[in-house]
């Protein structure tokens, strides 16, 4: 959308996603003239595990907008289960998400619905939001204060725009950072990398975090059917895609965390051999196997059996399709097909595979047809960090602040909360109103991202990374509590009373 001719903004926000528009609905909500500016397009998609934690959610109920998440489809998530190596008896915790402030339910949004939800809700409040735009330049005053930025449009229009305060959402990399020179004030340096997929098909009953030694994995359910699937592992260990291929190693990794789709969803099924193996044209050549039964780009494919099973001995019987269709050692080996499919009952059709195609005991996914869709997303892991998070005529938000790993799946509940830490201190004014924004941000980051990086390590036991649970799950609840208490920030009115 064009800009207006507004001689200033009291903010223009450099980013649109979660932090920077959440930030934009607060501030405009409580009538204050405000610009945000996106790189990316309306409605794009962005890597994330979805996630949003209790806090969050009583957030997006509390701002009026979590009715939209719930009617793009996204699913209600009312409990979570966390498995330790192999799943074994004992070796999994589940909890149950029950209804607390009026919130029923946790949910993993596509970030296509949740970042325009928010976006929409910001323009009905009175922001003017601008996509395909790249900001160029952070612009100073003689003195050093910031004053507005440069940016371009997706017609390569140029625009200067002058603001009382210019806040940087835009991410980990983020050029408002760069530009006003925010010090680091912490770090951490154990990062965990990560490959993102999306399946259709599996029928869950909430979250899934598996956690094994050196593998990690989460399976959250999403919009459209989907669910996002994600492992974790060491940096040294990722750059194993480099010789096995990035769809080879998250599927080792998805095995080695105690789960494995290939076959938890009807593992082992052939569901159709595409070919008259019966007696037609060509018979006894079996052309396809209509299942692709690891999830992998081309992995698991029975693209064909290099034999006339109707004139050779023992015609019309496959012994052995010299393939490994789940990627563990040994598990998912076709090693005979037990059927006569020259003319046996059910001729024609494969209906079991003899093979090592177990469900483990224990498992909480629903044997349906799992497919992978599209391409998987690398994540190569980043140092986390704390930055120093305003100053004169600057002010930071979301990951352009504060990043930490992303394997507790914590980012986007981060995003928002800071975001109405941030609304608070803008609305109420002045130094000491900005000063407590970083000292109560500070306050729940250090221990959150201290605990995450410990977790991305991997140098723990399976005990040992419960008890971190057990720890993070009090920090949230800590986290929570304070969420509560900023009832009165989110309402337009109490928003409105304080400038």
């Amino acid at each position: 959308m064009p800009i207006r001719q507004q001689s200033r903004y009291d903010a223009v926000i450099v980013g649109a996603r979660a932090a920077g528009a959440s930030t934009a609905l607060l501030l405009a909500q409580a009538g204050l003239r405000v610009l945000a500016i996106d790189k990316s397009a309306y409605g794009s998609d962005t890597t994330s595990t979805h996630a949003l934690m209790r806090p969050a959610v009583l957030q997006l109920h509390r701002w009026g907008v979590l009715d939209r998440i719930v009617e793009a489809g996204t699913p209600a998530i009312r409990k979570t289960t966390f498995h330790y190596g192999l799943d074994r008896e004992g070796d999994r915790i589940e909890v149950d998400i029950r209804p607390k402030d009026g919130v029923d339910a946790l949910y993993a949004p596509r970030r296509t619905v949740l970042d325009t939800v928010l976006v929409d809700a910001a323009v009905e409040a009175g922001a003017e939001v601008i996509h395909d735009a790249t900001v160029q330049e952070v612009l100073r005053d003689s003195d050093g204060r910031v004053t507005g930025v440069r940016f371009r449009d997706a017609l390569g229009f140029g625009y200067r725009v002058d603001a009382d305060l210019v806040i940087g959402a835009d991410g980990v990399r983020s050029l408002v950072a760069r530009s006003v020179g925010a010090e680091v004030t912490r770090t951490t340096n154990r990062p965990a990398a990560c490959i993102y997929g999306y399946w259709r098909g599996l029928e869950l009953d909430g979250t899934h975090w598996y956690y094994a030694p050196d593998a990690a994995a989460g399976v959250i359910p999403t919009n459209d059917g989907h669910a996002c699937v994600f492992v974790a592992m060491r940096p040294e260990r990722f750059l194993r895609h480099r010789s096995i291929g990035l769809d080879a190693l998250y599927h080792e990794v998805l095995r080695d965390s105690g789960v494995d789709l290939a076959r938890d969803a009807n593992a082992g099924w052939v569901s159709n051999v595409d070919a008259d193996l019966a007696g037609g044209a060509n018979a006894g050549w079996v052309s396809n196997v209509d299942a692709d039964l690891s999830g992998g780009a081309g992995a698991g494919w029975v693209s064909n059996v290099d034999a006339d099973l109707s004139r050779d001995a023992n015609a019309g019987w496959v012994r052995n399709v010299d393939a490994d269709l789940s990627g563990g050692a040994g598990a998912g080996w076709i090693r005979n097909v037990d059927a006569d499919l020259a003319g046996g009952a059910g001729g024609g059709s494969v209906r079991r595979v003899d093979a090592d195609a177990r469900v483990p005991s224990g498992r909480s996914l629903s044997p349906v047809a799992a497919t992978l869709v599209g391409k998987l997303h690398p994540f190569a892991g980043a140092p986390g960090f704390l930055r120093r998070s305003w100053g004169e005529g600057w002010a930071l938000v979301g990951d352009a602040g504060f990043f930490r790993d992303p394997l507790t799946a914590h980012g986007l509940t981060d995003a928002l909360r800071h975001a109405e830490l941030l609304a608070r201190a803008i609305l109420t004014g002045g130094d000491a109103a900005m000063a407590t924004y970083q000292t109560s941000r500070d306050a729940e980051a250090i221990e959150l991202m201290d605990l995450s990086d410990e977790i991305a390590s991997f140098d723990w036991d399976l005990e040992h990374v419960k008890a971190m649970h057990h720890q993070l799950s009090k920090l949230m609840g800590r986290e929570y509590g304070a969420t509560r208490e900023l009832d009165s920030v989110a309402s337009p009115a109490a928003l409105q009373a304080v400038i």
